[in-house]
Parts: C-alpha cells; sequence; structure tokens
C-alpha cells in the first residue's frame, strides 16, 4: 500500500467530518440575501487549501462573488494541471421535501445528505484531500498544481471570463481537470468529454393595452395568448426538428468516431421510457437517443404564462403573456448568434395585432468537446480503468459547465472532467446526497491521476 492510501485510510473519519462542516455553509449563489455565505465559504476553502499545503493561496475578488486561488509549483520539469472546483450551491425550495434539513448533513446508509453534498463541495473536496494525502508523505507532488474555486458556478459564472482573463499569467498550465461532473454508474466509469452550450430568452407579447371581457371583445382583437402559442408551434416540425432560419448551419455533424463512440455507451430506450414515465420518446428523426441528448442541438420552452390560472372561471382576454426559452448547442454554434436567429424568428412570425419583444438573458455557455486522445484523457482512461476494472465510455452531457469553454478559450487548454457523483444523487432537488463510497474512491482516484500526470512527458 502506498503512503498516501494509508494517510487517507487513516484520516477518513477527519475528512467526512470536514466535509459535513462545509455543508453547513450555505453559500446559494443565486440568492443575494446569501452573499455573505459564499463567501463564507470561500474563505473555508481557502483555509482547507492551506492545510493541505497550497502556497499563495487567495480569495480572488470579482464584480460579484469571490473565488478562491492556491498553488504548489516546484518541479517545473513536470506538466501543471489546473483544478476547478465549485463552492457555490443551488437554492433548497422545496424545502418540505427534505427529509433532513438542507444545511444540517447527515450520514445515513452510507450516504451524506444536504445541498451540495454531490454539486460540487463533496467532489470539489477530493482534489484538496489528495494533494494533502501525497504532500503529507513524500513532501512533494509529481505534477505542479493550482487550484481555481469558484463562487459563482450556480449562478451562470458570470464573472469567470474576466477571471480568468485578468489572472491569465498566474492560471497558465497545460491543461485542467474539472471536480465538478459525474461518473455513468458505480460500477461504470466513463471519460465525460463534451458539454452543450446554451443561450437563453424570454419573449414578451403585447395585445390590447389592458386585460379586456373575452365577451366583449374576443374575436374583435388577436388574443395574446393565441399568438404566443402560434409563434411557440411554428418553432418546431413535427419530429422535433428547430426551423429557425440558420440554426443548424454552424453545426458539426455526428459521424465517424464521434457516433462510434456514442454507440458502445448502453443504452435502452424501454428503460429511458420507464424512468421518466412516459409512453414514448421523441426528437429529431435520424439519430439515437443519446446521439439526440448529447450531441444534437435543441431548442426548448421552458415556462409559459398570461391571463388567468386560478381556480373557476374569469372570461379575460390578457393584455401580455410571455415565455422563456433556452437553447441546448453543440459545437461550433455561437450562443450570440443563435439567440439573435431566434429573436428574428419571433419578429419574423409575428401575428397581426399584437407586439413582441425578446430579451436575450446574460447567462450563456459555449459548447465544448474534449479530443479524444488528449493525454488527459489518456491519465484519466488508466486511472479509471485501474480503479472499476473496466474501460472507461468515453461519454458527453447535455447540459453545460461554463469554464470548460472559458478555460479552452481565454488560456487555450482543454479540461478533463475527473468527478464522482452519480446523476441519481439528486443535484438541484431535495435530498441531495453523495455516496461514501464515492468519496474515498475519488480521494484514491485523483492521487493516482496525479502520479500518472506525473509520468507524462511534460507538452512542448
Amino acid at each position: 500500500m502506498a503512503g498516501w492510501e494509508s494517510y487517507l485510510e487513516e484520516h477518513s473519519g477527519r475528512f467526512v467530518e470536514e466535509l459535513l462542516q462545509f455543508l453547513k455553509i450555505p453559500s446559494i449563489s443565486a440568492l443575494p440575501e446569501h452573499a455573505g455565505d459564499v463567501r463564507q465559504a470561500a474563505v473555508w476553502a481557502s483555509e482547507r487549501l492551506r492545510a493541505a499545503g497550497m502556497e499563495n493561496v487567495e480569495v480572488l475578488e470579482t464584480g460579484g462573488l469571490p473565488s478562491v486561488y492556491g498553488e504548489w509549483c516546484h518541479v517545473p520539469d513536470r506538466p501543471t494541471v489546473l483544478i476547478y472546483g465549485h463552492f457555490d450551491i443551488q437554492p433548497v425550495d422545496p424545502v418540505e421535501l427534505w427529509t433532513s434539513g438542507p444545511f444540517d448533513p447527515q450520514v445515513r446508509d452510507g450516504r451524506i445528505y444536504a445541498r451540495g453534498a454531490s454539486d460540487d463541495k463533496g467532489n470539489l473536496l477530493l482534489p484538496i484531500l489528495a494533494v494533502e494525502a501525497l504532500l503529507a508523505t513524500s513532501g512533494s507532488l509529481p505534477v505542479n498544481v493550482k487550484f481555481l474555486l469558484e463562487g459563482e458556478e450556480e449562478s451562470g459564472s458570470r464573472h469567470l471570463p474576466e477571471l480568468v482573463s485578468e489572472h491569465r499569467e498566474r492560471l497558465q498550465c497545460d491543461w485542467a481537470v474539472c471536480a465538478d461532473g459525474t461518473q455513468r454508474g458505480e460500477e461504470e466509469p466513463a471519460v465525460l468529454r463534451g458539454f452543450k452550450g446554451m443561450c437563453a430568452l424570454q419573449v414578451d407579447v403585447t395585445g390590447p393595452n389592458m386585460d379586456l371581457h373575452s365577451g366583449i371583445y374576443g374575436g374583435t382583437v388577436h388574443n395574446p395568448l393565441h399568438a404566443l402559442s402560434q409563434m411557440l408551434a411554428s418553432l418546431h416540425s413535427g419530429d422535433g426538428r428547430v426551423l429557425v432560419d440558420g440554426f443548424y448551419d454552424q453545426v458539426v455533424e455526428l459521424k465517424g468516431i464521434e457516433r462510434d463512440l456514442i454507440a458502445e455507451v448502453p443504452c435502452d430506450d424501454a428503460e429511458y421510457r420507464a424512468l421518466l414515465g412516459v409512453a414514448d420518446l421523441f426528437g429529431e428523426s435520424g439519430y439515437s437517443t443519446l446521439e439526440r441528448a448529447w450531441a444534437r442541438p435543441t431548442l426548448e420552452v421552458n415556462g409559459m404564462w398570461g391571463g388567468f390560472s386560478g381556480d373557476g372561471v374569469k372570461t379575460v382576454l390578457p393584455s401580455q403573456t410571455h415565455a422563456k426559452i433556452t437553447c441546448r448547442l453543440v459545437p461550433d454554434q455561437d450562443p450570440g448568434r443563435i439567440a439573435d436567429l431566434v429573436a428574428e424568428h419571433f419578429k419574423t412570425h409575428r401575428p397581426p395585432g399584437v407586439e413582441v419583444s425578446l430579451h436575450v438573458e446574460e447567462s450563456k455557455a459555449w459548447p465544448y468537446l474534449m479530443p479524444v486522445d488528449h493525454p488527459g484523457n489518456r491519465a484519466a482512461h488508466v486511472v479509471l480503468e485501474e480503479l472499476y476494472g473496466r474501460p472507461p465510455y468515453y461519454t458527453r452531457l447535455g447540459g453545460s459547465l461554463p469554464v470548460c469553454g472559458i478555460l479552452l478559450d481565454v488560456l487555450g487548454v482543454y479540461t478533463v472532467t475527473f468527478s464522482f457523483g452519480l446523476e441519481d444523487e439528486n443535484a438541484h432537488a431535495p435530498d441531495e446526497f453523495f455516496r461514501l463510497s464515492s468519496f474515498e474512491r475519488g480521494q484514491r482516484a485523483y492521487c493516482k491521476l496525479l502520479e500518472q500526470t506525473g509520468a507524462a512527458t511534460k507538452p512542448s
């Protein structure tokens, strides 16, 4: 047994207690009243980096909520790895659906229950514990390591591009490692190498200057609810293909090895339907379920409202209606350009008698896809195969992770996603949890990954 393995085993109880303390901090970045809690989490993370042996640790201020930096750079002939994670968390509503308080972390049946347990405090702590174990037992690390821990990931990483650009020299590395993400299953490892990008809009439709009596005015003016429904229906064909002009112009067509890698990942459509409680699956023809979920762009209506929706009857013709829309994007779609195309679609499909205004949300992310043969992926492959006893799948995710695109754009480096949450752990939902088995496995995995990376030749 390696020295670091004995160290991890000896201190396992302390590590769990530390995670429980971290999880008590309600660091919800989306709610302004929790800004102080996010800052408290930043201080906690910075102190934990120092305790692990990191140097030049600093809480980095931004135009919003802070981030944290730390480094250990004493092997100039070895690669430099930048490890990313985030200490902010999602809101907890509805609180009544939690078995125990979201900030009263509980250990039950081999699981830690609390908001942020899986996404991302439990996973963020893994590489910190790994570098502590390596430094405590050998006095050195096999690679140069830098940490960038963010406090705004769950609210769109609005200030991260500026932060990375401002600290470009300090953050220089050969590649990054992201401690935010998932494995495919408890016994099935995966190298997660791609994320969809995203843009978001709100559509506002205005008709008459006030709500009208539908009996008196019905049939004389265009009902904004009807107009909005008509425009939303024009966005897709019958099989789910997006009908916005130019929407697919930048899409890199799925073919060759990219299609083969997705086909290797097991996906039973019957099980998929049963899991979601639907009678049929639906989507763009010519592509498998996983291809649509991971590698084809989508446009979704996330919400629509207007008029009367309470109990009983109110014969109203509403003055205004609204809809929220997000597009999930694939290489090489530009989020800004797609948002403009969707906005133009609404303008050109506006029925007579109503006005349409659109607001493009600030939250956006570029699509990201990492080369299969990148040396970081090769190192992750070796470690995961050793830990799980089988080679990993190469997967993508339909969600967005802005940091990957930001680091590629600003620093010119790819990001290996190396995280040990699982998709059933209720991230963003009540009763979020993290398996203790994953918490322990992830610590060993990071020690092995740093060793494997240190054995690689430093890129020229």
